[in-house]
């Protein structure tokens, strides 16, 4: 059997599994979520409403209606646009918007709502995505967009250093958790470029609810925002050097205007942190990266076998980098080196916006291949993987954004693909 015949086969596999199991990712509304919802599936993440990983489930699941003409899909829409409402539900003027809602465990509301991380930046991309799947339609949102306002206002004005970058809180539930550039790091240090392409993308999504909703002077300052974002990432993230997107360090000392150091004191706001992180492939992903930038990424990273490039993906930590390691760890994740579903989906969608698709086929043919194996021996898909050999390594039965690897198959067809705003 040849290359082409077992990756025919693979996706197959995948779509037989994921047509059977993709309604189990749909909840109904009771106790602390008013709405239904879509959770990422498997048992440790079961009845849970997560941020990015409902957007990104909802992607996946549009993609499946789309394949197997699922009557349904009206049905969908009051669990998509529910995890939307869910969320700003526990909304207010303070802008905080849990990370996470459990059925029957109470919202822990911070102390201080400036001071703690919240909902990631994705909510607006959300409701974007769901508006755009209605035909654009986003009066859904109407009477709760005022809270969607005060989410990004709390972020501008309360996780944005003054270089224009924005920062976590700490290093709690960031989505990437043990990210070296944040994990175990002094807090509102860490101007991650994981979160700041997701920030330049959640004020395009805003801009363009905003115009949906016809308020049109809102939607030309969230461009406004949207366009210092990405500046900000373009000035002070990409290492001319290197050649690639990095997170930067913001602990400095104060600058100091008397003492020893008064002739020359430092005029730098940060350090950059050259750190190899998968996340710099995602300034590829969001638009940030000028064509230039984006042909050294690719050719000097995402193809270096050294670093990211890896049999079945890519790696979420350089193999260079002395943090790498492979162990299983929940909470936190591992994401120190293993092979993820997300991180190869975010790097193939990136690869794809900048014209590069002979890596794109590559790495959509790994993805095919990684998850149909799963299946086809596990009758199931696991949380993250071995880079080398595609071994899994925790969590039989994950789901989530794993499932996106049928929209990377409708692209390497030549099919129609739904993709995130």
């Amino acid at each position: 059997m040849g290359e082409s015949d077992d990756l025919s086969r693979y996706m197959g596999i995948i779509r037989g599994h994921l047509a059977a199991q993709y309604r189990g990712m749909l909840r109904l509304a009771g106790g602390n979520l008013p709405y239904p919802f879509i959770t990422p599936g498997s048992d440790q993440y079961a009845d849970v409403l997560w941020d990015w990983d409902s957007w990104l489930s909802n992607v996946a699941l549009r993609q499946i209606l789309l394949e197997v003409g699922d009557s349904t899909g009206e049905d969908l829409g009051l669990y998509e646009r529910g995890c939307v409402l869910n969320y700003l539900h526990w909304g207010g003027m303070d802008g905080w918007i849990p990370i996470m809602i459990e059925r029957s465990a109470p919202v822990q509301r911070p102390q201080n709502p400036y001071r703690a991380n919240m909902h990631k930046p994705v909510l607006a991309q959300h409701a974007a995505f769901i508006t755009q799947q209605h035909g654009g339609n986003a009066d859904w949102l109407r009477e709760r967009f005022y809270y969607l306002l005060t989410f990004l206002n709390n972020y501008r004005h309360h996780h944005r250093h003054a270089c224009g970058l924005y920062f976590w809180q700490n290093d709690l539930m960031i989505g990437v958790d043990n990210d070296p550039c944040t994990y175990f790091r002094p807090p509102r240090s860490s101007g991650s470029i994981y979160l700041n392409c997701l920030m330049y993308r959640e004020y395009e999504a805003a801009a363009y609810l905003a115009e949906r909703l016809g308020l049109e002077s809102v939607a030309g300052e969230l461009r406004k925002d949207a366009a210092a974002c990405a500046a900000a990432v373009r000035e002070h993230c990409w290492d001319e050097r290197d050649g690639f997107f990095y997170s930067v360090d913001f602990n400095l000392l104060p600058a100091e205007t008397t003492g020893l150091h008064a002739g020359h004191p430092r005029d730098w706001d940060y350090l950059i942190q050259r750190i190899g992180v998968w996340s710099g492939f995602m300034a590829l992903w969001a638009g940030i990266a000028t064509p230039e930038q984006a042909e050294r990424v690719v050719s000097e990273h995402f193809r270096d076998t050294r670093t990211f490039r890896a049999s079945y993906g890519v790696r979420t930590l350089s193999r260079m980098e002395k943090m790498y390691t492979i162990r299983a760890s929940g909470n936190p994740s591992c994401w120190l080196g293993p092979v993820w579903g997300i991180s190869n989906y975010m790097t193939f969608r990136g690869l794809v916006r900048y014209g590069y698709d002979d890596d794109a086929r590559l790495l959509a043919a790994a993805t095919i291949r990684l998850f149909g194996r799963d299946i086809e021996r596990f009758d199931g898909l696991h949380e993250y993987y071995e880079p080398e050999n595609g071994e899994p390594i925790l969590n039989r039965g994950f789901q989530n954004w794993n499932f996106l690897v049928l929209n990377m198959i409708a692209w390497l067809e030549g099919r129609a693909v739904i993709t995130e705003f």
